[in-house]
């Protein structure tokens, strides 16, 4: 069972009905206890970093999430938002991070030449840093869907699953080398590779 916590600032729709079509049980809940009681917790968002965090604190989320996250060690992934939550801070704002990963959310800045757009939307493709049960076995060249104005700099090379490139290089999946994962683009809209995605992180 994954339990997709609903703070107030999620895709949940979309999330739910891509784990209906891999055949993996999912629910959506801001029930505090049923949370405490997740085996397989994933962490939507999309908004703002600040927002999404005073929404953690003030519903109670964030006592429960640190506990299954870090002491009871349940497999917990982040997505797009959810995955800058993860880390430190975000140039986004000013309250911190729930700082299970090190690193830090950076906007994009591009010069005039590179003519490139924030946001970096659309199809992109992704490639491998280093291993994890929960990118294995894509198929060839696996795209994913993103949408998001800043990006993702783990401190640590060896908690970067994958990069991709949007002007320059930044972290699309990383890890706490554990059971913390975040993914930067929308697995729900990616087809066949959101799905596998998310077919893994229910076997972990």
């Amino acid at each position: 069972m994954i339990t997709i916590v609903n703070y107030g600032m999620g895709n949940l729709g979309s999330v739910l009905n891509m784990f209906k079509k891999v055949g993996v049980e999912a629910k959506v809940t801001d029930n505090l206890n049923e949370i405490a009681d997740a085996t397989k917790i994933l962490l939507p968002g999309v908004g703002a970093f600040d927002a999404a965090m005073s929404r953690i604190k003030a519903g109670g989320f964030e006592e429960i999430l640190n506990k299954k996250a870090l002491e009871d060690k349940v497999p917990v992934l982040g997505i797009c938002l959810g995955m800058q939550l993860l880390t430190d801070c975000s140039e986004e704002g000013v309250l911190p991070g729930l700082g299970w990963i090190k690193g830090k959310t950076i906007k994009f800045s591009f010069t005039r030449t590179q003519n490139l757009k924030v946001p970096h939307m659309g199809w992109n493709l992704v490639k491998q840093v280093n291993a994890s049960p929960l990118i294995a076995d894509f198929p060839p060249d696996p795209r994913f869907y993103f949408v998001h104005s800043y990006f993702v700099k783990a401190d640590e090379e060896m908690d970067v699953l994958m990069r991709t490139t949007y002007g320059h290089e930044f972290d699309s999946v990383i890890t706490n080398g554990e059971n913390i994962f975040g993914a930067q683009f929308h697995p729900e809209k990616s087809h066949k590779f959101g799905m596998k995605l998310f077919k893994n992180f229910s076997e972990l």
